[in-house]
């Protein structure tokens, strides 16, 4: 059994004893009081709220006799030289809303309780609630008004921000952490983003890196936001992908990103840089009209389906003699595209299916969109990475966390790279 395994058994055995020690009788006795003095069941001044101050008043108290080592009159206390010196109120922030409590306290006041630290003004796991909603791309303002609306608490933009602090030394350790020596297949793309930067609002580009390891799944590792141009940029990525343990990867799959080729080439020399055929297709769709849309795409369907390179340059041509005057930028989309597109055709149907699209990290990228549309700018890049790592950390969770999401046919296509790149795939 692992210890997740274990702490989730613990937990669910612990729940099981609160439950029992509330009888039926008993909550439907606190049900018939509520009603009849007409206190509602959640809210600021509702029941389960009075139940949470009770409980951590009571624990408070045992807190405190834990400290001293006597009961409340208890001779044994005599002489001791401490006793307890009545009590202070404050108020704390729970998910069911604020809670007026009283905190016992001491004469030596060496008492520090564990429940309700001091100076503590948030607990039940306030701080987290606080987290989800921020990595789901609500700005501090909506979880401002959203946290007084739905639990009473007053909680301040400046409080708020405070706390996705939190992550900045979690976003360091995940930029960090040891990688896999070798990746079969790397994705990159990338969203944009409007930051401010020397006080002016500039767009700029968050790029995204997916590995697959040789067990099929697949990790974000990591993410860069773009601030010099072309090759330069690019060694610094790569070059920190190999720094942080990165020998080799087979194939880079992109969509014609400026500048990385000739940097991949340049830290791994071995690896083959593979254009996103879907990039291709849609880049050339956008020059053709809706009328025609059906017969271009039959006709480039010939060329990205083609068994060999041969074949291939006969549909390009097809294509440029069909549609070539009417739509000379789709014809050029390609051919620009050439060099980093013919490397798929040497590829078996079973690999090309992978490497076909980057939709591997298109649908990242798509959650990731989704979650900075409501800014209409960050005030500085350390802001942007803040939420990307965390809608990231959601994504993930959500994917298999550390264990990362599968890839469908991947035993076929990792026999097929063991013959294409022989000596390169760790056994």
């Amino acid at each position: 059994m692992t210890q997740s395994t274990t702490l989730r058994t613990k937990d669910e055995a612990a729940a099981k004893r609160i439950t029992e020690a509330f009888a039926p009788e008993a909550i439907d006795t606190l049900l018939k009081d509520a009603k009849a003095t007409g206190t509602p069941i959640d809210g600021v001044d509702g029941l389960l709220n009075q139940m949470t101050k009770a409980v951590l008043e009571r624990v408070l108290q045992v807190e405190m006799t834990e400290h001293l080592g006597y009961e409340v009159g208890d001779p044994a206390g005599q002489g001791t030289g401490n006793s307890r010196n009545g009590k202070s109120t404050k108020t704390v922030s729970t998910r069911n809303g604020p809670v007026d409590i009283e905190v016992p306290r001491d004469r030596n006041g060496s008492f520090e309780p564990t429940i309700v630290p001091k100076r503590a003004r948030r607990i039940g796991n306030l701080d987290d609630t606080i987290l989800s909603l921020y990595s789901r791309g609500m700005t501090t303002r909506d979880i401002e008004a959203h946290l007084r609306e739905v639990y009473g608490v007053q909680a301040s933009r400046e409080l708020i921000s405070n706390v996705t602090e939190v992550v900045v030394d979690e976003i360091k350790a995940w930029q960090s952490r040891p990688l896999d020596e070798v990746y079969p297949i790397l994705y990159v793309d990338g969203i944009r983003l409007r930051i401010k930067d020397n006080g002016v609002v500039t767009t700029k580009v968050a790029y995204l890196a997916v590995g697959v390891d040789v067990d099929g799944r697949k990790h974000a590792l990591g993410c860069w936001i773009k601030d010099t141009e072309g090759a330069k940029f690019w060694q610094k990525v790569l070059a920190d992908l190999r720094n942080r343990g990165v020998r080799d990867v087979l194939i880079v799959c992109c969509d014609g990103l400026t500048g990385l080729p000739d940097a991949v080439v340049a830290v791994f020399p071995e690896t083959v840089v593979q254009t996103c055929v879907v990039h291709v297709i849609r880049n050339a769709m956008r020059f053709v009209s809706y009328g025609d849309r059906k017969a271009v795409v039959k006709a480039m369907k010939d060329i990205y389906t083609a068994p060999t390179l041969e074949a291939a340059e006969l549909g390009l041509a097809a294509f440029d003699k069909n549609f070539g005057v009417q739509y000379p930028g789709a014809v050029d989309v390609w051919r620009h595209a050439w060099p980093e597109f013919i490397p798929f055709l040497d590829y078996p149907p079973e690999l090309r299916k992978i490497v076909y699209t980057t939709n591997a990290i298109e649908s990242m990228n798509f959650q990731l969109r989704k979650i900075t549309k409501n800014r209409g700018h960050f005030p500085d890049r350390d802001a942007a990475m803040k939420l990307l790592y965390l809608g990231l950390r959601n994504i993930s969770s959500q994917r298999g966390g550390e264990s990362g999401t599968g890839t469908h046919g991947w035993k076929i296509a990792l026999n097929t790279l063991s013959s294409l790149f022989p000596g390169r795939l760790p056994f």
